[in-house]
This record gives structure tokens, sequence and C-alpha cells, in this order.
């Protein structure tokens, strides 16, 4: 049984390196679902409820779906949104959006929770939009900043200096 982990293991590693950088990021809930599926797959051939070989081939299988259903996604734009949902606009101009936060079980604390994360101050008026992506995150796209107008004056001559800063 040990020396079956060892494979097992390795061939796994082989195949969500193989897989995409995805597994090892954010997740979406399609890359939940193979993940979750990837693992009861391979401990059969772990602990030998299933035959060891058709058990590797069968995380090969999976990964080759999950290659075909990203690249079917990528293809044809409804079945991306089907298969890995879409963003939800939460905040525009400044104002909670109450039946998408609603509908997401998202409340306002949640929102202010993922300003302060982000280093942003929770305040919605400076938020132009804010969406729940498709990972679960929440992203937010602030107002343009107005440039600060600093103005300065020589008391004994007639030149006057104006200064513009601009964040970012």
């Amino acid at each position: 049984m040990s020396l079956r982990t060892v494979v097992v293991y390795a061939w796994t590693l082989i195949l969500v390196r193989l897989g995409s950088k995805r597994f090892l990021g954010k997740f979406s809930a399609f890359d939940i679902i193979v993940a979750i599926m990837l693992g009861s797959i391979m401990s059969r051939g772990i602990n030998g409820s299933g035959a060891f070989g058709p058990t590797l081939v069968s995380g090969l299988v999976l990964l080759g779906a999950h290659w075909f259903f990203a690249w079917l996604s990528k293809v044809v734009k409804p079945f991306g949104g089907v298969v890995k949902g879409e963003p939800t606009l939460l905040i525009k101009e400044g104002a909670l959006l109450d039946d998408a936060l609603r509908e997401n079980k998202i409340s306002r604390r949640d929102i202010e929770e993922a300003m302060r994360i982000q280093g942003k101050e929770p305040a919605f008026d400076r938020v132009k939009e804010a969406r729940l992506e498709r990972d679960g995150t929440v992203s937010f796209i602030p107002y343009p900043a107005e440039p600060k107008v600093i103005e300065l004056e020589v008391r004994d001559g007639v030149q006057k200096v104006r200064i513009e800063l601009k964040s970012g």
C-alpha cells in the first residue's frame, strides 16, 4: 500500500501540473469539482478498492475532460457561462444592489470586509462598480480620483504657479 501511495501521489502530481495553474490558484466551481473527483478517483488506487492501472487512466481521462470543457467554454461563450458562471454586479455608481446581494447571500458587512482586505476604505460612494467574480472574490473599480490642485503665489512678483497632483 505504501508503494501504491507513492506512485499514485507522483502520478497525481504530474496530472495536476499538466492540468493547469488553475489547480494551484483561486478555484471556480468548475475547478473544485475536478479536484474533488481527482482525489476520489486516486484514493481508490491507494486503498486498492479499484484496479491500479484503470485508476491511473481514469485520472488522465478526467484531466482530458477538464481540458476539453475549459477549451469549449473558451470557444463557445454561452457554454463558458454555464460551466464557469458569470460575474455579478454588486455595486453600481456607489449604490449597493440589494437584489444581487440577496441572491448571492452577501451582506453589506461582507462587502466592507472585502474592501478592507484589499486595502480600501469601506466607502461605497467611492466605488464606481463592484462585482462578485466567478471565483468568489469581489473586485472593485473606484471612481477616477480628482487631481489635487495647489496654487502658489509669489508675494513680491506677478508669477503664479499651479501644480496638479494626480494619483495613480
